[in-house]
C-alpha cells in the first residue's frame, strides 16, 4: 500500500493562537464554534494568519458489484446518468460549487460505462465496478493499492495547482450499502444501526438491505484489517478518497468532511495515519442513518446539521462559509489594543 508521511501539526504556536483569538476585541469566547475553528486551521498552517486559497471539490465515483443485490432505490445506471449532470452544470453540488467558488473535479474510479473521449473527466477507471461482495472479495489488493494511490494523485494535482483546502464528495449506487460494511466492522456499531435509506427506500428495502448486508457480512472470514475490510469490501470511489484524504493531510491541507459516505473514508483514512483527524473539518451531519452515530463515536463536532443526504461533497462546500468566517475573524478583527477597547476579562 502507498506510503504516506503524515505528522501531527506542530503545536509549538498554539498558545500563540490562542492569545490572540483571546485578545481580539470580544468577550472571551464568544465567537464559539469559530474559535476553534480558527486555533484548528491556525495550527494546520502554522500561522497567526491563516489563507484559504482555491478550494476544490472532488467527486470520485465507482459502480458497486453489491447493488446486483438490489440494495439501493437507485439502479446502476444513475452513477454514469448524474455524472453527465454534473457535466451539465445542473446537479445540486454544482451551484453550490458555483456559490462558494469550488472547482470541481470529476474522476472516474470505476464506473460501469464508456464515456465519449474530450468529455472534462478524469478517467482513473481500474475496472468497470466491484465484484459482488455477497460472493466474493469487491476487489484485490492490487486493485485496492491502485485506487488508493489515484486519488492520492488527483489530490496532489490539485495541491500543486494551488488549492489549500478540500472537500470530497461521491457517486456510486449502493456506496451506502458499502459504507455500512465499513462501519460496522471498524466501530463495532451493530450492522442494524448503520443501515439506512440510502437514495431513499422504504421501510421494506431497507429490511432487505439489511439481510442482504448480514449474510454479507457472515461470510466474510478474512483477517479482520483495515487493508483487508476495505479491500473485501470495495468500493473504487471510496478508496480513491481514502488515498485522496491521506494525501491532502501529508501536504498539510484543510479536508472538509462530508456525510456519511465520506465521514466512513476518514475513519478507514485514521485505521493508518490517525494523524489525518487534526486536518479535517465535520461539515455536516446528514440525514442518513448511521451518520449521526458515526460521528459520535469519533468525537466529531459537525458544523451544519441540515437535514442533507445528498452527498457529493454538498453538505461540505455548503459549510465553507463558516470555516471562511474563521479565518476572517483571526485575520481581520481587530485586537483590544487596535480597537483602544480596555479588555474587560
Amino acid at each position: 500500500m502507498k506510503t504516506f508521511h503524515i505528522r501531527r501539526p506542530n503545536q509549538n504556536i498554539r498558545q500563540e493562537l490562542i492569545n490572540r483569538i483571546n485578545c481580539l476585541a470580544k468577550p472571551k469566547g464568544s465567537l464559539g464554534t469559530l474559535e476553534e475553528l480558527a486555533l484548528q486551521i491556525g495550527l494546520i498552517q502554522q500561522t497567526l494568519a491563516p489563507q484559504l486559497r482555491n478550494p476544490h471539490n472532488i467527486i470520485f465515483a465507482a459502480d458497486h458489484g453489491i447493488a446486483n443485490e438490489g440494495v439501493s432505490f437507485s439502479p446502476k445506471e444513475v452513477t454514469w446518468q448524474v455524472i453527465n449532470n454534473f457535466l451539465g452544470g445542473g446537479a445540486g453540488i454544482n451551484f453550490l460549487c458555483r456559490q462558494h467558488g469550488f472547482k470541481l473535479v470529476l474522476v472516474d474510479g470505476g464506473i460501469d460505462f464508456d464515456f465519449p473521449e474530450g468529455i472534462d473527466v478524469l478517467d482513473r477507471k481500474i475496472r468497470k465496478g466491484t465484484r459482488n461482495y455477497l460472493h466474493e472479495p469487491a476487489l484485490t489488493k492490487e486493485e485496492m493499492e491502485q485506487a488508493i494511490a489515484a486519488g492520492a494523485e488527483v489530490v496532489n494535482d490539485c495541491h500543486t495547482g494551488g488549492c489549500n483546502i478540500i472537500s470530497f464528495g461521491e457517486m456510486g449506487v449502493a456506496n451506502t450499502s458499502t459504507s455500512s460494511m465499513w462501519m460496522t466492522f471498524f466501530t463495532g456499531i451493530d450492522l442494524k444501526e448503520c443501515v439506512g435509506a440510502g437514495s431513499g427506500l422504504d421501510t421494506d428495502g431497507i429490511r432487505h438491505k439489511y439481510n442482504v448486508l448480514k449474510e454479507a457480512k457472515d461470510h466474510y472470514t478474512g483477517s479482520g484489517t483495515a487493508e483487508d475490510i476495505i479491500t473485501y469490501f470495495g468500493g473504487l470511489e471510496m478508496l480513491m478518497a481514502v488515498g485522496g484524504m491521506l494525501k491532502a493531510a501529508e501536504l498539510g491541507m484543510i479536508i472538509i468532511v462530508d456525510g456519511f459516505i465520506m465521514t466512513n473514508c476518514l475513519l478507514a483514512a485514521s485505521k493508518f495515519h490517525p494523524e489525518v483527524l487534526d486536518y479535517s473539518i465535520f461539515g455536516h451531519c446528514g440525514d442518513e442513518s448511521g451518520h449521526a452515530r458515526l460521528l459520535n463515536h469519533m468525537g466529531a463536532k459537525p458544523l451544519l446539521h441540515l437535514g442533507l443526504r445528498l452527498g457529493e461533497g454538498s453538505g461540505a462546500v455548503c459549510s465553507y462559509p463558516i470555516i471562511e468566517s474563521a479565518v476572517r475573524m483571526l485575520c481581520e478583527m481587530h485586537t483590544f489594543e487596535q480597537a483602544a477597547v480596555t479588555k474587560y476579562f
